[in-house]
């Protein structure tokens, strides 16, 4: 995820990191290039263009550009319920924490516990990654549940399966009265709400048709553009060109980042950090002094 302070001026006109610039710059030199290499013929053989009004194109930009905002109002939709998702993850491990260390005796099951979800929080966010997370959840882990977990296909459901094992286990003990077991496993059943909503996000792409559609029309109304605005405009079509298929392309272009929010590209949710935050609570419900610090941008880049 981006994380930069309000443009300036001069962000404005420079800025790159962040931006759909390196993303669309073929794109946008492509058919600048079409525009101006029609420009040249032009002024070579006047009149072999003829002039067009400029209504068809109007008509059809304003249909492009609805259509395009309402795929990047989805897509955006989708990044922030990510978010939300991620958010309500970070509560969650806090009341787990809250709870276990105010219900639960001091001891290595209460240790097992809260470190246990953490390890919940990176193979989530790894395999939301397509990553295999299990050497980052590792530590986190029993050693012979992170060894077991080499040969489940969902690891983080299997996390949640032992943190339920081991609060039945406390029960049948007695440590753990009817009412306290309900009052601790609520959030665990709020974490497995969370896990299959990013599940859902992440398996449930837009509808490729949808998708497919736009792509096109957003190319072929530029492609035509120089061709209908050439015998017009003269040597300004490029400059007309680059600045529309600049914004179509880049709307295009931010919608299929946002369409996936838990990826690694640039505008994607900074992931690591959140489980970074989740660590350190649970290192500080636990006790611990010595705490990671939180993760930074590196180069306005936040993973």
């Amino acid at each position: 995820m981006i994380v930069r302070s309000r443009p300036g001026t001069l962000d404005l006109l420079f800025a790159l990191r962040g931006s759909v610039v390196p993303l669309v710059a073929p794109r946008v030199l492509l058919v600048t290039g079409i525009a101006l290499l029609l420009a040249l013929l032009d002024r070579r053989y006047p009149g072999i263009f003829p002039e067009f009004s400029a209504a068809p194109f109007t008509v059809l930009g304003l249909t492009l550009s609805i259509f395009l905002s309402f795929r990047n109002n989805a897509c955006h939709a989708r990044w922030w319920e990510g978010r939300q998702l991620w958010g309500r993850l970070i509560t969650e491990n806090r009341i787990f924490a809250r709870l276990a260390t105010s219900l639960l005796p001091e001891g290595d099951s209460r240790t097992r516990l809260l470190r246990r979800v953490a390890g919940f929080a990176h193979l989530l966010a790894t395999q939301l990654r397509g990553r295999d997370g299990l050497e980052r959840a590792r530590p986190w882990l029993p050693a012979g549940e992170a060894a077991a977990l080499a040969t489940r296909r969902n690891r983080p459901d299997a996390v949640l399966r032992a943190q339920s094992a081991e609060l039945a286990a406390l029960l049948r003990a007695g440590t753990l009265s009817d009412i306290l077991h309900v009052q601790i496993s609520a959030p665990l059943a709020e974490m497995t709400g969370i896990q299959a909503g990013c599940e859902r996000i992440h398996n449930t792409p837009l509808p490729y048709a949808y998708s497919l559609l736009l792509h096109r029309s957003a190319w072929l109304f530029c492609l035509l553009m120089p061709f209908g605005f050439v015998g017009t405009l003269g040597f300004g079509t490029p400059v007309v060109v680059a600045i529309l298929a600049y914004t179509l392309f880049g709307l295009d272009a931010l919608g299929d980042e946002l369409e996936d929010p838990f990826g690694d590209e640039a505008n994607d949710l900074a992931l690591d950090a959140m489980v970074r935050v989740i660590e350190t609570d649970l290192l500080e419900a636990l006790g611990e002094t010595d705490l990671p610090e939180p993760l930074r941008p590196t180069r306005y880049l936040l993973r």
